[in-house]
């Protein structure tokens, strides 16, 4: 690839972050797009943005910029929970680290590299990329010791940055757990893999066990049922039964005049629903407290155990209970906003092997996915694609088309096939049989990540030197020679990727394009009412992966191929930027592992530094350059030192929380007196869909509701006219959050569910 290929995709690139950027600033300040823009802002503060006419609204500025630069680490802890710190730690290390790398490499490696054979150079525009790596360095070069040097440097900064994070994230997740006082999780254990047995139920059976071997800790328990659909179906009429009931005694009108609702797609009309005298309501209102829905509910083997301390807890979830490891399985539960029911009701022998059908079908996914992984090659290397498709020597004639197909199009296509990668892994997670949503993204992101570092860049690099030598891939020991070789020639696909999958997804990302369609379509398409509920939280497995896939390509083209660098760290400051102010503004916590996901990006960033060091390994070979080959193998050793030193010092905090903690925690709460009401919330916070009113419910207050009409005195199709009875006050009546019953929507659907109801008799009689 020449320099000119690289910088058209560079310049398509900045052109569309400027441009996404620039819309952002203005859509991000108009009244119909707040709920895009400010979602998780608007569900906390329950506030509406005003449609005044403003001239600033529509001129584009950098104030989010600034807000975002802003904003503090305790702030984001606050609003966005310890799994966006570790998110946010991990930019800044890579900030720190690619800083100094690029500084090293751009000023002592790179003109090495340019200078490194004896011959006639180019204008730059014209050189090919491949005279900026290390593969045009001499063999037996005396020059090479300064990348050994450099390597040296960079590794070594790492460690002591990735040290500085470690521990600063174990201090913040201990600071995590201390103030969670009152969760109830801490308290509870989930128990899966109870024995069936013919002569007592689950519940009894929960009872009798934790009463003989662990009476003094134990509180009590909660049996998880099997609720099915139609149970499911019965408990929300009951819900929407119980609202209803509400209105009994309340002023609402009862000559409601029949309404036109017209579909915004098709102009069909529809009647709204009108409401019966109040005799004729207690005539025909059937009784649904003493109805015959009530459905047997079906125990499943798991049940939730309280117990008095967070230390008996923790000692029950980790020791093993029978001599029969598959019965009788215990581990801290959940929170119960965390909480996937439905994997709950699946039998505990049933998930290994669900686990050993979701590895296999990822691997599966993972070899199909070679096919446009090794097309998406042969676009980069357009002799060979031109001996196979010689119908295109026509059309790659032109230098603007050759350096686009080269420089752009390779990326974009790679781009596109990626984003089928994470749904999948999603279902192959919920799949497996996770218990929380937590665990359930947390495994996904594993694979993602697994995921993309094989087809990203192993396959595009064995596979991109020679589209016919996929063999190598068969020979194991020959693969770090094979790196050796082809990464200085692969590093300009991965500097076009950075461009593409960096900069232009961070700018899709800050504007919502998604987000903002779907706001587009309900709001003037299918004419819906504002949904508080609707507030995405962060996706984790797809963010994730892909800033970890940029610090291995960072570490491993740093000293072979410095270029990347300047592209790399740019993104990394846009991302810095762009993710705080989502998680600011835009995505909702609703779940939060307590930064669990660091051993996941430490793990990464320590892969990625041994791989780098085998990879010049291998080149200082190649080059014949035994000193620096020499004093590359204890670098590799002392690595591996580090993380085996980590992995014992700091990496238990994440996997358990330490008793001193949780004793000092107890006996607080015993001399203040907050046990006993934590006792009591227990059961009410793992509470299943039941028949009694949970706190989730609308609670409904007195109401007093009016009839509006349209402009024609017809009626009104959802918004009020102003027409208002004398001495009747106006409630709004539109949003759940306003303390008011969701007549409207309500209304709506009754309406739609009356169209389609028609449109089905109509084909009938067709």
């Amino acid at each position: 690839m020449k320099v000119g290929a690289l910088l058209t995709s560079a310049g398509i690139n900045i052109g569309l972050c400027i441009l996404f950027l620039s819309f952002y600033s203005v859509l991000r300040k108009q009244p119909q797009n707040v709920k895009v823009y400010f979602g998780r802002r608007i569900a906390e503060q329950h506030k509406r943005l005003r449609g005044a006419f403003i001239l600033e609204r529509f001129v584009p500025s950098p104030s989010w910029i600034v807000r975002s630069l802003q904003c503090t680490e305790d702030e984001i802890l606050s609003t966005a929970g310890l799994d966006a710190v570790v998110f946010n730690r991990v930019l800044v290390f890579s900030i720190h680290i690619f800083s100094l790398a690029a500084i090293l490499c751009l000023f002592g490696v790179l003109p090495l590299n340019y200078f490194g054979q004896d011959m006639q150079h180019e204008r730059i525009p014209s050189a090919s990329l491949e005279t900026f790596t290390i593969g045009n360095m001499k063999e037996k070069s005396i020059w090479l010791w300064v990348h050994c040097v450099v390597l040296y440097i960079i590794s070594g900064v790492a460690c002591f940055l990735l040290y500085m994070e470690y521990k600063h994230i174990a201090r913040l997740r201990l600071l995590h757990l201390v103030r969670t006082t009152t969760n109830r999780s801490h308290f509870t254990v989930l128990v899966r893999g109870i024995p069936k047995s013919t002569h007592e139920s689950f519940n009894n059976a929960v009872e009798s066990f934790f009463t003989t071997y662990h009476a003094p800790s134990y509180l009590s328990h909660q049996v998880v049922y099997k609720v099915g659909k139609l149970q499911k179906i019965v408990t929300g009429a009951k819900k929407v039964y119980r609202k209803f009931k509400h209105f009994k005694g309340t002023t609402v009108d009862q000559t409601c005049r029949s309404v036109t609702y017209r579909c915004c797609l098709c102009g069909v009309s529809s009647n709204s629903f009108q409401l019966l005298p109040t005799e004729e309501q207690e005539r025909e209102k059937p009784c649904v407290k003493n109805s015959n829905l009530n459905l047997p509910a079906e125990e499943c083997s798991a049940a939730f155990v309280f117990f008095k301390t967070r230390y008996a807890a923790l000692i029950v979830s980790k020791i093993l209970q029978t001599s029969n490891p598959m019965k009788w399985v215990t581990s801290l539960a959940p929170e119960p906003k965390d909480m996937y029911w439905s994997n709950l009701w699946l039998p505990y022998k049933q998930l290994w092997i669900r686990r050993i059908a979701t590895l296999l079908g990822s691997i599966v996914f993972m070899f199909i996915f070679l096919v446009p992984v090794t097309f998406i090659q042969g676009l980069t290397q357009l002799e060979q694609l031109q001996q196979r498709l010689p119908f295109l020597k026509g059309l790659l004639k032109g230098k603007i088309m050759t350096q686009l197909v080269t420089g752009y199009l390779p990326s974009v296509i790679l781009q596109i096939f990626l984003y089928t990668v994470p749904p999948t892994m999603m279902l192959f997670a919920t799949l497996e049989g996770p218990i929380s949503h937590s665990e359930r993204k947390k495994s996904a992101c594993c694979k993602v990540l697994y995921f993309t570092i094989w087809n990203v860049f192993f396959v595009n690099v064995l596979s991109g030197s020679a589209i016919n030598q996929l063999n190598a891939l068969s020979r194991p020991k020959d693969i770090p020679m094979e790196l050796a070789r082809a990464i200085p020639l692969q590093a300009t696909f991965f500097t076009t990727y950075v461009l593409t999958s960096g900069w232009a997804s961070l700018s899709s990302e800050v504007m919502q394009l998604f987000g903002l369609i779907w706001n587009f379509v309900r709001k003037y398409i299918l004419r819906m009412k504002e949904d508080s509920d609707f507030i995405l939280s962060f996706p984790y497995h797809t963010e994730l992966p892909k800033v970890l896939l940029f610090g291995l390509l960072g570490f491993t083209c740093s000293v072979l191929a410095p270029l990347i660098l300047p592209f790399l760290l740019l993104y990394f400051f846009l991302a810095y930027i762009v993710y705080r102010n989502q998680f600011i503004n835009v995505y909702c916590t609703r779940y939060d592992t307590g930064g669990l996901y660091w051993p996941i990006a430490y793990n990464a960033t320590i892969f990625s530094l041994v791989l780098t060091q085998i990879i010049c390994l291998g080149v200082f070979g190649l080059k014949e350059s035994p000193v620096a080959a020499g004093f590359t193998v204890p670098l590799i050793i002392i690595t591996l030192l580090f993380n085996q030193y980590c992995r014992m010092r700091l990496l238990p905090l994440f996997g358990t929380f330490p008793a001193q903690v949780l004793i000092d925690m107890d006996r607080e709460d015993e001399q203040s007196g907050r046990m006993d009401e934590i006792h009591k919330g227990l059961h009410s916070a793992y509470c299943q869909s039941t028949d009694t009113e949970s706190a989730d419910d609308i609670s409904l207050e007195r109401v007093q509701a009016i009839s509006t009409t349209d402009e024609d005195g017809s009626g009104s199709s959802g918004e009020p006219s102003g027409k208002e009875s004398v001495g009747q006050p106006v409630t709004d009546l539109s949003h759940p959050t306003l303390k008011g019953l969701p007549v409207e929507r309500l209304r709506r659907a009754v309406r739609s569910l009356g169209f389609m109801i028609r449109l089905q008799k109509r084909g009938v009689s067709a």
